[in-house]
């Protein structure tokens, strides 16, 4: 996830509740570094506040869908006047929410916009025969097997059921796990991948040699 913001308090504390609901979060203080980031592709969602230094957050977004990003775009900001909701949509974003906010509505809202991108229903993602509870970092089995994740867990298998089927490499998995300050060792990567192999059974993550891991979604 890219956090757009000025703003080091929220960023801190945002920060903080994204990470604890199991979000890598990169950050990006100026309009221009977060259109540079955004373009990067590395990203499933962006919240975007609107009044950033050396660029404004509506022009990052003008210029992202202009360039035809569809990188999600939540816009965060204390502007309250319909005619910034107006210009905010306009300009592509896909959701909003004014300043201050609730961080349950916020994530509620994450969520939601995940789901939607990916044409999943909202709640739990439910894929491949699993059911993962964002709330409680947990994932169910056809067997009715409820098992607790790790935050990285969480994330990694999070990212893989929404990509059901796709070759992901193991640089892609690292990029989407880890924050971007992180110290991304992507041979730690294979010991998540077995972890998740022992808890939902080996035929579910395909290894492809030279290219990455696909997650099938096999039985046991």
């Amino acid at each position: 996830m890219l956090l757009i913001e000025d703003d080091k308090a929220l960023i801190a504390s945002l920060g903080k509740s994204l990470k604890s609901a199991g979000y890598a979060v990169d950050v990006a203080e100026n309009g221009v570094d977060a259109e540079f980031l955004g373009n990067e592709n590395l990203y499933d969602i962006a919240l975007l506040d609107l009044g950033l230094p050396q660029r404004s957050g509506l022009d990052v977004l003008t210029n992202w869908r202009q360039a035809q990003n569809n990188l999600p775009v939540i816009v965060l900001t204390g502007r309250d006047t319909w005619q910034e909701r107006v210009d905010g949509f306009k300009a592509g974003a896909d959701d909003y929410i004014g300043k201050p906010f609730h961080i349950e509505e916020l994530l509620a809202r994450i969520n939601a916009l995940l789901h939607r991108s990916h044409q999943l229903p909202g709640g739990t993602i439910a894929n491949c025969g699993l059911i993962l509870n964002e709330q409680q970092q947990t994932v169910t089995t056809k067997q009715g097997q409820c098992h607790a994740l790790t935050g990285t867990e969480f994330r990694l298998l999070r990212y893989f059921l929404l990509h059901p089927r796709q070759i992901l490499s193991k640089s892609t998995l690292t990029e989407h796990i880890y924050n971007f300050d992180s110290d991304k060792d992507s041979n730690v990567i294979e010991a998540y991948i077995a972890r998740l192999r022992r808890l939902l059974g080996k035929q579910q993550i395909e290894t492809r040699r030279g290219q990455g891991y696909i997650f099938t979604g096999s039985e046991q």
